[in-house]
């Protein structure tokens, strides 16, 4: 079992920043791609970024430049840099790992952006 934990959301500006951070712990042997999805309200959950074990990042249109991915060195841990914030980025946003035999997924961290 892989565990994720997920921290940074909260109530942003218009144009403002946040940060989200999600650690892996457990059997995280094996951990490939990690990503960020978002689901807004009365919306299905979309993807918003991903990076694999060596990397390659992807991106959704409407995060590209505005958004960065990375990953910290010992791969366990994804970043989710939010910059030029729209009140349509409001959503909560999950966490995801892929190992060899299944997906997980973190309880999700809700983000706001509102005046």
């Amino acid at each position: 079992q892989v565990q994720l934990v997920e921290s940074g959301g909260g109530l942003v500006q218009p144009g403002g920043s946040l940060r989200l951070s999600c650690a892996a712990s457990g059997n995280i042997f094996g951990l490939g791609a990690m990503g960020w999805y978002r689901q807004a309200p009365g919306k299905q959950r979309e993807l918003v970024a991903t990076i694999t074990h060596g990397g390659t990042t992807n991106y959704a249109d409407s995060v590209k430049g505005r958004f960065t991915i990375s990953r910290d060195n010992a791969k366990t841990t994804v970043y989710l840099q939010m910059n030029s914030l729209k009140p349509e980025d409001t959503a909560v946003y999950y966490c995801n790992a892929q190992t060899a035999f299944r997906s997980y997924w973190g309880q999700g961290t809700q983000v706001t952006v509102s005046s």
